[in-house]
């Protein structure tokens, strides 16, 4: 048995060792142990997570283990390995390799200084031997797609980041929309790279595959006004559908259709505009000096032209009034004699001045916005005066038209910030003269004219539409119009009159405020 002094003697000897062999138990290098022994020893323990004998091999021990620490907290690598590729004299090239997940492997070469003193060789460390772009004070940081993918214009989160890609926060906003934007934005879900921060939280890019996302892609909609537009179609009896657009921007604000509505979409779905396209009527008219505003017109119950009679909807009449009346009153005899009047492709040419032929490429969606050609003849050029007959248009279509009436120049939809739009075939809107005629009769339309019903509604500009399909016992509904800086259309399939579209119009509008 050992008597106290001498058991406190042994235990003094064996700290010494353990401090001379380091916490690991490897001992340091010796004064006599070459260059590249220490050098493999050092990469050895930095592969197998021995932070503390690969700190030991160095010439700052203190500094080295608290910089391996941190990359390897910052990284959080699957397995990580560091290889000695060749030994220089006074230096070393060594190879590290961190595996950061799935198809994730970052690989590069530091070159060590190595230094030599009394105790033999050193690694000379600084965070260069970490990486070459690490400065004092610098840590190491992983980037991912994460959080919000797509947030609407006011920054409320559409979409995150989740397994797979990018998910809508919730599935019942936009449908028609997001799941667009979701695959534009979804190859950034599969970027990575690796980074320096700085103490100030600067951040300098190491290695990427890819670009992350440095925050959430920005998307036109409004979450406030898709909203609003899908509680308005959902009131509605019938299928509908509503497009809001901001004509000062181009941004597309909302795109909703209700649950009944199975037949084509709001964007790419073509229908007869019905008396909405007395907008484009109006404004040949107009541009081709048949009429001015304040022109007094006749608006019979029924007008024969050609071989073709016209009937005012349910064969209303009224005495000769000015055509902004008549436009407010949808008189489709008035419209149809004047229509008869136009060159053959004059009705195209003032449909093409609201962008119903543009042809335009938003990333993230499909859109068309019209079609209308030159008349083939009289009954023809009857029937598209007043939106029927070939004339086919898009709920996305005529939202254009009054977004155009209300910028009083083209407007270019966008959808997604960073991702503008390819116009591939552009329009040039109407005169000013004739802008400023239109925007008075859309507010007539409201004030005293067909829909009345949104005269509480604010300031709104527009214009009701009724348009007849298949054998002609059926019927569309349609209200295209703006208030403010929002334009947009309502289509109620099969509503019978415009009056409900002008009631889905007046319920959108309500819950903007």
């Amino acid at each position: 048995m050992l008597s106290g002094g001498a058991a406190t003697v042994i235990a003094i000897i064996v700290a010494a060792l353990l401090v001379l062999r380091g916490e690991s138990g490897n001992p340091p290098a010796s004064a006599d142990e070459d260059a590249g022994a220490v050098v493999t020893r050092y990469v050895r323990a930095w592969s197998a997570g021995d932070d503390q004998a690969a700190g030991a091999l160095t010439d700052d021990p203190a500094k080295a283990v608290a910089a391996i620490r941190s990359a390897r907290a910052g990284l959080a690598p699957v397995t990580f390995s560091a290889s000695l590729e060749v030994v220089r004299g006074e230096s070393a090239l060594i190879r590290p390799k961190w595996t950061l997940g799935t198809a994730r492997v970052w690989s590069y070469e530091v070159n060590l200084p190595l230094v030599h003193g009394g105790d033999g060789w050193r690694v000379h460390f600084t965070p260069a031997a970490i990486h070459p772009g690490l400065g004092p004070g610098d840590r190491l940081a992983v980037r991912t797609a994460s959080g919000t993918a797509v947030a609407d214009r006011d920054g409320t989160p559409l979409m995150d980041w989740q397994a797979g890609g990018p998910k809508a926060v919730d599935p019942a906003v936009a449908p028609l929309v997001l799941p667009g934007i979701g695959r534009l934005v979804a190859t950034a879900a599969t970027a990575w790279s690796v980074v320096g921060v700085d103490a100030a939280g600067n951040e300098n890019k190491l290695y990427g595959e890819g670009d992350v996302p440095k925050g959430p892609a920005t998307a036109s909609l409004s979450l406030g006004v898709q909203n609003a537009a899908q509680a308005a179609v959902d009131a509605a009896a019938t299928p509908a559908m509503l497009v809001a657009i901001q004509p000062s921007t181009g941004d597309i604000l909302a795109v909703a259709q209700n649950a009944s509505a199975t037949d084509g979409n709001p964007l790419t779905g073509l229908y007869a505009p019905g008396s909405t396209f007395k907008i484009a009527t109006a404004a040949a008219v107009l541009e081709h000096g048949l009429a001015e505003a304040n022109t007094v017109l006749p608006c019979p119950g029924t007008a024969q032209i050609g071989q073709r009679t016209i009937p005012n909807d349910e064969s209303f009449s009224f005495p000769s009034l000015p055509l902004h009346s008549a436009f407010a009153h949808s008189c489709n005899t008035t419209f149809a004699q004047l229509g008869a009047q136009l060159p053959a492709d004059g009705l195209a040419k003032a449909a093409s001045e609201f962008g119903l032929d543009a042809d335009f490429t938003i990333p993230g969606i499909t859109t068309e916005t019209g079609t209308v050609t030159a008349s083939t003849g009289a009954a023809d050029q009857v029937e598209s005066a007043i939106g029927q007959g070939t004339v086919q248009v898009s709920p996305f279509g005529l939202a254009l038209m009054a977004a155009t009436v209300a910028a009083g120049e083209p407007v270019t939809p966008q959808l997604v910030g960073g991702h503008p739009t390819t116009v591939t075939q552009g329009y040039e809107a109407p005169p000013a003269a004739v802008i400023s005629a239109l925007r008075a009769m859309m507010r007539e339309v409201v004030a005293g004219g067909t829909a009345t019903g949104l005269a509480g509604s604010g300031t709104v500009y527009g214009k009701t539409g009724t348009a007849q399909f298949g054998d002609g016992s059926h019927a569309n509904g349609w209200f295209a119009g703006y208030r403010g800086d929002v334009a947009f259309s309502v289509l109620l399939l099969g509503s019978g009159s415009s009056k409900p579209a002008v009631s889905t119009a007046s319920a959108f509008l309500g819950r903007l405020g």
